[in-house]
Parts: C-alpha cells; sequence; structure tokens
C-alpha cells in the first residue's frame, strides 16, 4: 500500500458528509468509490464530493484497488460490514459503535487479528484540540492524582426533531449507545481502561409518539433502556459516575468533570473538537480557561481514520483503535447486565490508553 490509502465509502447516509470532506485536512485520504443500499444517495455524494465511482457494496468490496473500507452504515449492520470487509483482505474504519453485542464486536476484532487487518471505529473527537488539552493536563498534574470523575447525557429523546427516530429506541441504540461512546471514549482517553462497572437502567415510557413532520404522530415501542445510571472503577483507581437519559426534560448538570487531588478540570462536550475547557486548582480563586494546546478544534471527523492509516503505514498502533471501541462497548452492555443481576461486572476486555497527540497541529511523521 502506498503512503496515501484508497478508500471506498459503504453507507451515504447524512454523516457520510463530513467525513467525505476529510481529505482537505487528511491528505492520506483518497476517496475512490461510494456504495450504499440506495444508489441515488450513494451517486449524489460521490458527485458532490468528486469521488470517481459508484458501485454496489459487493463491487466495492471486490476491488484490489481499495485499501480500506469506511464502515458509515446503520449500527445493527457494522459489525456485518466490518466482517465482510475483512474477509475481503480490508482494514475497516467503522462509525460508532463497533457493534451492538459483545460477540460481534469480538469476532472483527479476531478476525482483523487473525489477518493483520486493521480494525478502527469512531469517535474520534478525542482527538480534537479540546479532549486533548484535558489529557495534557491531566498528565501534567495539574489537578493532581485523578480521584472522581462524571459524564452526564440527559434529554428527553430524538422523537421531535429527527425524521426517522424509532431506532433509538431498539436493542443497540438507546441514550447509552447512542451517545455512551463519545462520553466513554473521552473518559478512557483521559484516565485509561475501566475494571469493573455496575448500574441501574430503566424504560421510563414504554411507548413514544413521534412529534417532528416526516412521521408526526406515529407511536414506537421502546425495546431498550432509556435512562441509564452507571458507576465506573478505573484501572487506576479513580471513581466514575455516569447517567445517559432519554427521560429527562431539563437539568442543570455538567458534560464531564474530572476531580483530582488538586483541583477540578472541566471538559468540553465529547461530540465535539473544540473547548472550552476550564480549571480551578486549589490555587485558583475562580474557574479559569485553559488556553487550547492542540490543534483540530473544528469539526475534524475523520482524522480518526487518517491516523489509522498512517499507524498502517508505519507499524504502531492506532488511536481510535478497535480495541478501544470494544471495550466501551463492553462496558455499555455490562451497565445493562448489571442492572438485570444486581451486581458489579467484572470486564474481561482490555485496552491501553490512546497515545497523546503533539501539542500544536499534529505531526505524523513523528509517531513512528
Amino acid at each position: 500500500m502506498t503512503n496515501k490509502a484508497n478508500v471506498g465509502v459503504i453507507g451515504c447516509g447524512q454523516i457520510s458528509s463530513i467525513y467525505l470532506e476529510a481529505p482537505s485536512k487528511f491528505d492520506i485520504l483518497n476517496f475512490t468509490a461510494c456504495a450504499d443500499i440506495d444508489m441515488e444517495r450513494a451517486r449524489a455524494q460521490a458527485q458532490r464530493y468528486n469521488v470517481p465511482k459508484v458501485c454496489t457494496v459487493e463491487e466495492l468490496l471486490a476491488d484490489p484497488d481499495i485499501d480500506v473500507i469506511l464502515n458509515l452504515t446503520i449500527p445493527n449492520v457494522h459489525a456485518q460490514i466490518g466482517l465482510a470487509a475483512i474477509e475481503a483482505g480490508k482494514s475497516t474504519y467503522s462509525e460508532k459503535p463497533l457493534g451492538i453485542r459483545r460477540e460481534e464486536g469480538k469476532a472483527l476484532l479476531e478476525a482483523g487479528n487473525a489477518k493483520n487487518l486493521r480494525v478502527g471505529c469512531a469517535p474520534d473527537t478525542f482527538l480534537g484540540g479540546g479532549i486533548q488539552t484535558c489529557i495534557q493536563a491531566i498528565n501534567e498534574g495539574l489537578i493532581g492524582e485523578p480521584v472522581a470523575a462524571t459524564a452526564f447525557m440527559l434529554g428527553h429523546g430524538p422523537e421531535s426533531w429527527h425524521p426517522d427516530p424509532n431506532f433509538f429506541y431498539q436493542p443497540g441504540a438507546g441514550p447509552m449507545f447512542d451517545m455512551g461512546p463519545y462520553y466513554l471514549t473521552a473518559l478512557i482517553s483521559m484516565l485509561g481502561p475501566v475494571r469493573r462497572v455496575t448500574g441501574s437502567s430503566r424504560i421510563t415510557f414504554p411507548e413514544r409518539t413521534i412529534t417532528s413532520q416526516a412521521k408526526y404522530g406515529t407511536k414506537i415501542k421502546v425495546n431498550t433502556p432509556t435512562h441509564i445510571a452507571g458507576v465506573l472503577d478505573f484501572e487506576n483507581g479513580a471513581v466514575g459516575s455516569i447517567i445517559m437519559s432519554f427521560d429527562v426534560w431539563s437539568h442543570q448538570l455538567p458534560r464531564i468533570e474530572i476531580y483530582g487531588t488538586e483541583g477540578t478540570l472541566v471538559v468540553p462536550d465529547p461530540n465535539t473538537f473544540g473547548g472550552p475547557v476550564t480549571v480551578k486548582t486549589v490555587q485558583d480563586k475562580q474557574w479559569r480557561e485553559l488556553p487550547l494546546t492542540h490543534a483540530y478544534t473544528e469539526n475534524s471527523r475523520g482524522i480518526g481514520l487518517a491516523d489509522m492509516i498512517h499507524a498502517m503505514n508505519s507499524g504502531r498502533a492506532h488511536r481510535a483503535s478497535g480495541a478501544l471501541a470494544y471495550h466501551v462497548l463492553d462496558i455499555m452492555e455490562a451497565f445493562n447486565d448489571a442492572s438485570d443481576q444486581g451486581k458489579h461486572i467484572e470486564l474481561t476486555s482490555q485496552c491501553k490508553r490512546p497515545a497523546p497527540l503533539n501539542p500544536g497541529k499534529h505531526d505524523w511523521s513523528e509517531d513512528l
């Protein structure tokens, strides 16, 4: 494979647009083909972003000139498409989550390892300037030893604005599988992997009514927990608390905060790449905003894919890895297991804390 990788895109829905803009930021990416079950949608995106080829999924997987598959399909087929890519001899990078069940994620990682192919997975927002600034502050001891963390994402669900929200209330979705990957990935990037979890979950409203215009008045049967409260014991000794909910009308909770022996760090929205980052240490009389130390503060989706391809060229580990995504999947399922079984769940998955980026604009040639 040459330094610049030929990437085929499977799934040309709404999220594909920001990925197809990524070569303007990361010149190692070369999008060469688009595929979708809706061929008109694939043609439209290929034309809009000057992608030279439109083909079926089967044709794209069989194309010997494509090195990497960017998998932007719906969550319940992420693992299926990923396995098909590996079987076709191609590395794969997926939107989150890695899969909707542990068994899927484990099978995908094992298949990739067996063929010495890469498996990567979003979110890559933790590589943005905001959270990378937080990582540097923690690494430099600004707030002392991390003691605890909180993470909150609460709202009343997407049925008031999403044109087709039914899938949000089915297994593999809900607030934890939809938004949890952003929060959990951010926490792991700052604090490292998790040792065990416990939690409680519930379905508050067994039926939802769509109030967005496309399917106004349509009823949704809810088949997955919509309020999850969890506790995470990190391997480094820190204790995390997390709430993910589609059952809350309003709140005043922060998104993520890290509490250390010497101060508190307020982390920006993990679904974005920028700031602000604020801190208050034992020496500070008031909160202060930290200057962002790293680049990629605008929407830089695709940075994880670019990092994976750089890693393929150099032989190092990539940051938005399948192992990290599988650890997140394991945690998310474990919250529901803990609620059902009434106990702590010891995690069997493992991952390393991703290597931080260099301050400023990252130079991938230094990642050897």
